[in-house]
């Protein structure tokens, strides 16, 4: 169990680093194509950018600048091996807790890349596992670990779902996670 909620906290920090955006809308029944394709493209720009500085709102541990522009009602739908999960208060805490289990957390080598109202992120993280987390003691073990996370926008410009493909067995198994033996 605890470790079902170490992997959900861990996925939902991997998935949401940069769960920031901004809208697009598809341009239809105007006049000039070409202001559409601006505009479509000066979203998809303005997407990518604040995706960027979400990110680097994760690398600094600042969870309420790196969620501070997902809808209220978005969903985070992680590798999909665990139920999707809105974005709330208690999400927050849990990614909280584990930046502080592993403060020196970053991204590194990103690539961004804007399709209408998707913004994919392709980058390699890594941290170090510092402070007990749920009842499982530190290990000191760091892990490094590719992602793809995947965000989709409303017409707002607000990010509504998010999705990611990284593989949190390899970053348990790096970390030396063991979950605490189960209460009596």
């Amino acid at each position: 169990m605890v470790r079902n909620l170490l992997l959900a906290t861990a996925t939902s920090v991997l998935l949401l680093s940069g769960c920031v955006g901004s809208g697009t809308s598809s341009g239809a029944g105007t006049a000039d194509s070409s202001a559409t394709t601006n505009s479509q493209e000066d979203k998809e720009e303005r997407n990518k950018k604040t995706v960027m500085a979400s990110m680097e709102a994760m690398t600094k541990g600042d969870v309420d600048a790196m969620l501070k522009d997902a809808a209220p009602d978005a969903v985070d739908y992680n590798d999909g091996s665990m139920p999707p999960m809105k974005i709330s208060d208690s999400l927050k805490g849990m990614i909280k807790q584990f930046m502080t289990a592993f403060p020196d957390y970053k991204v590194n080598n990103a690539e961004y890349f804007a399709d209408g109202n998707k913004v994919l992120v392709y980058y390699e993280c890594s941290g170090t596992w510092k402070n007990d987390m749920m009842g499982m003691k530190a290990t000191g073990k760091p892990f490094t670990q590719r992602d793809v996370e995947i965000f989709t926008f409303n017409d707002e410009g607000k990010v509504t779902e998010h999705r990611s493909v990284q593989s949190m067995g390899t970053m348990m198994a790096q970390i030396g996670a063991v979950p605490p033996p189960p209460e009596k």
